[in-house]
């Protein structure tokens, strides 16, 4: 293999692999550097794969357990590690259709395992070896944030890798943080039998959110029995007698919680460290994450980043993707394409799910000092009757004046299926009435967006199903 390329990319995820796939399709000599977890990244090994196949798992289990239908009782047998060897199983297999086989069809791409490091701005170090590039991708992702808490490290805890290949289910488990990552491991082992407590060091749950959302899947989240404490700050950890306890403050006061298992899910940290980019001139924020203008260029013009890396709002898969291939579209034809962030939507998978797009609430009224909102109650939406799921709510956010759509917020079973729809609204500027112009299946769980735009002018609960 030659060490001279167009273009090497650092990283083999999602970023790194839509890089890949457009520098292929523009005939760049590309070079592809993977290191840490396997080819796939974050999402196919240690993520948004193996984690939503668990949840699934364990709403098949609750909704059997719990079903809403009378007269009707089903008995389930349940054992932790087939769900856990299901789970690996689906993993390798999507890695292998997903990556390694489309890496094979990538004519103008090679691939090396190993961590690069810079030499210079147009030289890497792999195992030895000296690659160099006129232009540099750097699609590192990220790994999980270990909060500063004594004793933690000596007492033992667990990520979110280590909690998709446990060989054992955890009797009690502690998590810590109540973003999008603790709160769906917390649910799915509860419904798996876990005793779960979450302790959140913010005063609510998932804090970016629409609070009067999210204190709906809150609430919905404790009526399963998983306790959580907000306004939590977990001080200590330490071992007592075979189990692990957590010392916490609330309001100055101190408590303590004790268990035998305890998952770190304080957020993620960018996987920047080692890899030398001083000599290359690329400059880091306070987090590490790498500083980059609209167009995913670093402080050095040659060299561009995406993914969970870079300092840009809502780390997600889909972002990572499109900023891949435009990073490498940019730095390969130098254009100048740019993503707007303000429709990207986001779901975290809890049962009901909790979607969200554009603004909040409380982010209209601190840019134009009013708002004009509606909240819908699943309740009076037919499918979620006849589903027997009418927990959850819809709100949309309007404009006061234009009645332009500006936020959409979801808790509902099929919320990250019907936010899609929810994006395109923001995208295309529509207001309340052309959504009310629209003819949605019946009955289906979208059908809600369309009632809560009628809600800004009528009274929906005295509307028939046919409107």
């Amino acid at each position: 293999m030659s060490n001279r390329f167009d273009l090497i990319i650092i990283g083999g995820g999602a970023a790194g692999f839509a890089a890949a796939i457009k520098a292929d399709e523009l005939g760049a000599k590309t070079l592809m550097v993977n290191a840490g977890l396997p080819m796939g990244g974050t999402c196919v090994n240690v993520g948004c794969v193996p984690s939503k196949r668990l949840l699934h798992i364990a709403e098949i289990l609750h909704l059997a357990r719990r079903n809403s239908v009378k007269r009707i009782d089903i008995s389930v047998n349940f054992e932790f590690s087939k769900a856990v060897r299901d789970e690996i199983e689906l993993v390798e297999l999507l890695r292998k259709e997903k990556y390694e086989r489309v890496l094979k069809n990538l004519k103008n791409v090679k691939y090396v395992e190993g961590f690069a490091e810079f030499l210079s701005d147009k030289e890497i170090n792999v195992n030895g070896r000296r690659f160099t590039a006129e232009k540099f991708i750097l699609a590192v992702g990220s790994k999980t944030a270990i909060p500063p808490v004594q004793g933690l490290r000596e007492t033992g805890f667990i990520t979110h890798i280590e909690a998709l290949s446990l060989k054992k289910q955890p009797h009690e488990l502690m998590i810590i943080g109540a973003g999008p990552m603790g709160l769906e491991f917390a649910q799915l082992f509860s419904r798996f039998g876990t005793k779960v407590i979450i302790l959140e060091f913010q005063p609510t749950i998932f804090q970016q959110g629409e609070r009067e959302i999210v204190e709906r899947l809150h609430k919905l989240l404790e009526r399963e029995g998983i306790i959580i404490e907000t306004d939590a700050k977990v001080v200590s950890a330490k071992k007592v007698s075979g189990k692990k306890v957590l010392t916490y403050l609330i309001n100055g006061k101190e408590k303590s919680v004790s268990g035998d298992g305890i998952l770190v899910a304080a957020g993620k940290i960018p996987n920047t460290e080692g890899l030398g980019l001083e000599k290359a001139g690329v400059e880091t924020d306070k987090r590490k994450a790498i500083i980059v203008n609209e167009y995913l260029e670093t402080s050095n013009r040659n060299i561009y980043a995406a993914g969970d890396t870079i300092n840009k709002p809502l780390r997600l898969e889909t972002t990572a993707g499109k900023e891949g291939t435009l990073a490498a579209e940019n730095a390969l034809n130098s254009s100048k394409r740019s993503m707007d962030y303000s429709y990207v939507p986001y779901t975290i998978f809890t049962d009901p799910e909790l979607s969200g797009v554009g603004l909040t609430e409380a982010e209209l009224m601190k840019k134009v000092g009013r708002c004009s909102c509606r909240t819908l109650e699943l309740s009076t939406v037919p499918k979620a009757i006849i589903k027997g799921r009418t927990e959850g709510a819809v709100k949309l956010v309007i404009h006061p004046e234009t009645k332009e759509i500006l936020g959409v917020h979801i808790l509902a079973p099929y919320a990250g299926e019907i936010i899609s729809q929810a994006m395109l609204m923001i995208k295309n500027r529509m207001t309340i009435y052309d959504v009310i112009e629209t003819l949605p299946v019946f009955p289906t769980f979208s059908e809600a967006l369309k009632l809560c735009a009628l809600s800004f002018i009528k009274d929906v609960s005295k509307l028939s199903c046919c409107v």
